[in-house]
């Protein structure tokens, strides 16, 4: 038996995490897998019933589960609370408290959406790589603050950091991940600014002593960004820093055809994963149905193949989206007109029919 914790959040987590969990009812009938769930508040809803995002019953459940899924968090009216109140904290409190360190956000054109990328459709589907991010170190984890200048303007300051250590731990799996796809692995950084980078890069060419299978480059984040416009099928599998790893697999999801399609895994060194939509709460339109829940289905898609160890039925999960999307199902961020139920309908109806 395995437990698997939902947190749906805030905004169309909710939605999304329900026709998630439909599928993996179905595939767990299907397949006779004996999956449990149970579901606690994160984020934003959690700090309105209990003052937290993430109260400490929610941060048992996960750490008694084999694997979490995860919906979103972000709530406007939360905005004004202090930093460590804000529904965002839940995650990452999550990601420390469960030494979640390796993001694995790979990015595919599935048949049938070039025409939602915002490439032209011979260079989008080109497009199949996974970005490995470390999610426990730089700007997001470093000292931060406010203070006084001596001329005594206001200023804003947020500490870029790494060890050896922590480079190292994410190289080694950047390095696995390619050796399992094509043999090729970039790493991306800003050495030529940034010391934090250059000890990146030092660790890295390092490290590749360990894996002679694997082709090795490297590339400054600036013309990273570039090539994902230019000529994104380059790309076998891409590791770099929390920050830049954040903002190069937004830049991915567009290029795939949308962030409603892109899912995510954070992993610790064993088994234990939070899966996720990269996608934000979209508060906008939460609450109308709007909202493509492929990205959550395909994370739990990667929940199966990465925690529990179920290849077949991940690929199951993943050949059922790429066979509703080739028969026509389009959500709104498609370009089509299908609610979030009926998107996750026409995957179950390709998950039976499998």
């Amino acid at each position: 038996m395995a437990l698997i914790a939902l947190l749906p959040g805030d905004g169309i987590g909710p939605e999304v995490i329900a026709e998630a969990r439909r599928v993996l009812d179905a595939v767990a009938s299907r397949r006779r897998l004996d999956l449990t769930f149970e579901e606690a508040l994160v984020g934003g809803a959690a700090y309105h019933a209990t003052g937290y995002p993430l109260p400490p019953e929610t941060l048992d459940l996960a750490k008694r589960a084999d694997a979490i899924l995860f919906g979103a968090v972000g709530d406007p009216t939360c905005d004004a609370l202090e930093r460590a109140l804000r529904p965002e904290q839940a995650i990452l409190g999550l990601r420390k408290e469960l030494t979640l360190f390796a993001n694995l956000r790979p990015a595919k054109l599935f048949p049938g959406l070039a025409d939602a990328s915002a490439l032209k459709p011979e260079v989008a589907a080109a497009i199949d790589m996974v970005i490995v991010r470390e999610l426990n170190g730089d700007v997001y984890f470093g000292e931060k603050g406010f203070r006084t200048t001596p001329s005594g303007l206001r200023e804003g300051y947020d500490v870029m950091s790494y060890d050896e250590s922590e480079v190292a731990r994410i190289a080694h799996v950047g390095f696995r991940t390619a050796q399992k796809r094509k043999g090729k692995l970039c790493s991306v950084d800003k050495a030529n600014v940034l010391e934090t980078s250059q000890l990146w890069r030092d660790v890295v060419i390092e490290i590749s002593a360990h894996y002679p299978d694997v082709t090795l480059t490297h590339m400054y984040v600036d013309n990273a960004a570039m090539q994902l416009v230019r000529n994104p099928g380059q790309f076998d599998v891409i590791v770099t820093g929390n920050l830049f790893g954040d903002i190069l697999s937004d830049q991915a999801s567009m290029c795939a055809g949308s962030i409603g399609m892109l899912p995510s895994a954070s992993l610790d060194a064993g088994s234990k994963g939070l899966y996720e939509p990269i996608h934000g709460s979209a508060p906008d339109i939460a609450g109308q149905g709007k909202a493509n829940p492929c990205a959550t289905i395909l994370s739990a898609a990667m929940l199966l193949r990465h925690s529990l160890g179920l290849e077949a039925e991940a690929d199951l999960i993943e050949a059922a989206v790429g066979t509703a999307l080739t028969g026509g199902a389009r959500s709104a961020d498609l370009g089509g007109t299908l609610s979030t139920r009926a998107m996750g309908d026409a995957v179950l109806a390709a998950v039976e029919g499998v």
